[in-house]
């Protein structure tokens, strides 16, 4: 059986929570998307930000690299959730360059 064909079997059985996390999966396998993080125009000066919040990925980046944990991250930011935060990590380690540029722009400040 092949890994379509038994995903395919799996499907009946799924809420559509979980199809909706596993179209996210697929699309974000196949075009390099990450859920969970967008760029608004005009927003945050367009950066990468958690999705429907003002916080940009940079500014987590920033906190973790000045040694804050995850915990410390929730606590600070209530707002956000684990999920959150793993989207971050994630858009960071296929945005490193871009991410730490900002970072570098924002220190100045």
């Amino acid at each position: 059986m092949t890994a379509l064909q038994k995903v395919a079997a799996m499907l009946p059985e799924m809420s559509p929570g979980e199809k909706a996390q596993l179209l996210q999966l697929v699309v974000s396998d196949l075009t390099n998307i990450f859920p969970g993080i967008e760029k608004t125009p005009g927003m945050c000066g367009g950066d990468a930000c958690i999705a429907g919040t003002r916080i940009p990925v940079w500014s987590l980046i920033n906190s973790r690299n000045l040694g804050l944990t995850d915990g410390q991250l929730l606590d600070a930011y209530p707002s956000l959730s684990r999920e959150n935060l793993k989207n971050a990590w994630s858009y960071y380690s296929a945005n490193q360059s871009e991410i730490d540029e900002l970072i570098a722009e924002n220190e100045d400040f």
